[in-house]
């Protein structure tokens, strides 16, 4: 018989003053819940009479609504016993499913969307990888992308597969081969969104799903996510004073890929050091493995000059370099570039226009005369020396603080300081207990592959002014002072 639930929910939906006749709503609203599976195959309806009683219509009414839905072949009636509800349309089973699994992800999508967490806090102290945004030309850039927007031809706005504006090209690869001892010419210069989706097209050119990736441990969370959306596995490898240290690596599997940020090393600030980088060069040959080496930040060093890239050490064109403008413009850009060798820039170019489309090129033309007109090497002058003024400000806070237990990292160079918890400390409490201060401590662990092997916070300060500086450093040192055991 007809549930209880299942005839006040008609006599709910009806509406009595519709345009839309009461027969009509009747079979609508009966095949809607026979297709739901809220009325069951084989289920039994009221009698036509017993029905308009329930609900307050003509008899009329109902048998219209059960004649036409006979005839749709939603109901039938057998002969003596009444109108039943057809077989095929059997109650569907409840659904598995778990709170922590979406449903419709593919096991590679599960575990693509179990490890990307996004952080909360991308704004302020200490949100690190963010530049100084205020500080920068925007009059200047705005009157370059004005002027080459009204400008662009019809081919600068349709779609293009060139790999990049070729003034933007030959713009970088002079500015790679002068400051970080790149060995390229423009047509190996891919432009790309970023260096996500430089990664993550690199990733799936040049392995398979099943093959391993080599990466810092603990390391960039953004190529975590990359790599193992294109199924690699992961393999982490142990980061000491030299940078990544490949004879630590216990694994017997061969990689494919080997992330690596030899520069400035993310989070921990170490620079590669030039024996490991041979060492690592001559493993990849070995093993037959490309190298992805990603030099986000190393624009900005202050005790000495920017250390050439481990692209111009190799000999035989195992290193795919990547570059990003975010860090030295503003994130907002996203605008990112590759240097591939030679026999694969056809393909990588093809792959790229197919897959995400190029950027805008009146963007990368405005980019292009940024370049070629001086701003953008005064920018970098002046952003260099602010952040190297706005670090040791962090230090000497902290150390006039009751935090001043905390042991940095060395700040040679980039954006962030990582600073390291004495026993009896709780990263993740210490950063919880922030971010309700808006205050934004990210803890150390979550750059970790394997288990931690260290506590510690990761301090971005280049965005962040001088009175932000001390109020979250303030802000830091309560807190750790509380901890203390």
């Amino acid at each position: 018989m007809l549930e209880p639930w299942i005839i006040d929910a008609l006599a709910t939906q009806l509406q009595r003053d519709s345009r839309e006749g009461l027969a009509r709503q009747l079979m609508r609203l009966l095949r809607e819940h026979i297709r739901s599976g809220q009325l069951a195959g084989d289920t039994r309806l009221p009698a036509s009479r017993d029905l308009a009683r329930s609900l307050g219509l003509g008899r009329n009414t109902v048998l219209e609504a059960y004649e036409q839905l006979q005839a749709e072949g939603y109901l039938h009636s057998r002969h003596g016993a009444g109108t039943f509800v057809s077989g095929l349309f059997a109650k569907p089973p409840a659904p598995v499913h778990r709170r922590d699994q979406p449903l419709g992800l593919s096991g590679r999508g599960q575990t693509l969307f179990n490890s990307v967490g996004l952080p909360t806090g991308l704004y302020g102290a200490f949100a690190p990888g963010v530049p100084e945004i205020p500080l920068f030309p925007h009059t200047c850039w705005q009157g370059l992308l004005a002027r080459h927007q009204r400008q662009a031809s019809s081919a600068m706005l349709c779609y293009t597969a060139d790999g990049g504006l070729p003034q933007l090209r030959e713009a970088l690869a002079e500015y790679l081969q002068l400051s970080r001892g790149v060995h390229c010419r423009p047509e190996q210069i891919l432009i790309t969104q970023g260096t996500q989706q430089a990664m993550e097209l690199a990733a799936r050119l040049l392995a398979d799903p099943g093959e391993v990736a080599w990466l810092e441990d603990p390391g960039y969370v953004g190529a975590h996510a990359a790599l193992r959306g294109a199924g690699l596995q992961l393999v982490p490898v142990p980061v000491d004073d030299e940078g990544l240290n490949p004879a630590a690596v216990t694994d017997p599997r061969p990689p494919r890929l080997i992330y690596t940020t030899p520069s400035h090393q993310y989070p921990l600030g170490v620079v590669m050091s030039l024996p490991r980088r041979l060492a690592l060069l001559a493993h990849a040959a070995r093993s037959g493995a490309w190298i992805l080496e990603d030099d986000y930040d190393s624009e900005f060093r202050y005790s000495s000059q920017p250390l050439p890239a481990l692209q111009g050490l190799a000999q035989d064109e195992r290193v795919i370099y990547m570059g990003t403008l975010s860090k030295v413009m503003y994130p907002g850009l996203r605008l990112g570039y590759l240097v591939v060798p030679d026999s694969l820039i056809d393909p990588f170019r093809a792959a790229n226009a197919r897959l995400y489309r190029e950027s805008s090129y009146p963007v990368q033309a405005a980019l292009a005369e940024f370049f070629s007109g001086g701003h953008f090497a005064r920018h970098v002058r002046r952003m260099r020396e602010l952040y190297r003024e706005r670090q040791q400000l962090l230090r000497d806070v902290l150390a006039d603080s009751p935090a001043a237990g905390l042991q940095l990292s060395p700040g040679s160079a980039g954006l962030h300081l990582v600073a390291y918890l004495p026993a009896g400390h709780d990263e993740h409490a210490l950063s919880a207990a922030a971010a309700r201060e808006q205050i934004w401590l990210r803890p150390l662990a979550r750059h970790y592959l394997g288990a931690p092997q260290q506590q510690g916070l990761v301090l971005g300060y280049a965005g962040v002014n001088d009175k932000a500086i001390r109020h979250g450093a303030a802000v830091l040192a309560r807190l750790y002072a509380l901890q203390e055991p």
